[in-house]
């Protein structure tokens, strides 16, 4: 099946992503206005910094008609401020400070710390091929974490070691994909390969 999908191309890893989403056999487009928003079957929500990219959906018209998508069941994946974005609540956030939402949960805004905080670690995600033999790398640059889960979305992957040990870092509800980790600049593409088949299934 032919499919096309956009990456928001305000803030972030918007090269990184593109290409690992080529590498897993779609087309892939970046977004920057409406009129590209409408040509594509979903939306990439890449890391950057999540009350900028807020304030630049706003600048650019594109918030309504993504939140507009969304809520019509269009498949998206939110990395790092990708996953503040689309989450339904936000600790830590600025005054004035909206999301996207979508997924039913409650993200803790820079969770990690600083930017000297970050740090690496292997995961084992649900749905994502042969994690529990060969775990993914995931890199977490000022990343959120899930503070609190509702009903409605399932926990992927938690943080295993460590002081973050147990925290919810990768989440899916239907077809709305977050991860609190940048696996765009790993190359290691089986989590882009895991929203490319949300995106067929809800297709």
């Amino acid at each position: 099946m032919r499919m096309t999908i956009g990456v928001l191309a305000l803030q972030g890893d918007v090269r990184e992503h593109l290409r690992a989403l080529r590498e897993a056999g779609v087309e892939a487009v970046p977004v920057r206005r409406q009129s590209e928003l409408d040509t594509v079957d979903a939306l990439v929500l890449p890391g950057g910094e999540s009350t900028t990219i807020d304030k630049l959906l706003r600048a650019f018209e594109l918030d309504e008609p993504v939140r507009t998508r969304l809520r019509a069941g269009m498949p998206a994946y939110g990395s790092c401020a990708g996953m503040i974005l689309l989450a339904d609540r936000v600790i830590g956030g600025i005054d004035g400070q909206r999301t996207l939402g979508g997924l039913d949960l409650t993200v803790r805004r820079n969770a990690f710390g600083r930017q000297v905080d970050s740090f690496e670690t292997d995961l084992v995600i649900d749905g994502v091929e042969s994690s529990r033999e060969d775990p993914v790398h995931a890199v977490f640059i000022r990343a959120p974490w899930v503070e609190e889960i509702g009903p409605a979305a399932t926990a992927l992957a938690r943080v295993e070691s460590g002081p973050a040990a147990g925290r919810i870092v990768a989440v899916r509800q239907g077809s709305l994909l977050a991860t609190s980790f940048h696996p765009e600049v790993t190359g290691d593409t089986r989590v882009h390969r895991l929203f490319v088949e949300i995106v067929r299934d809800a297709l």
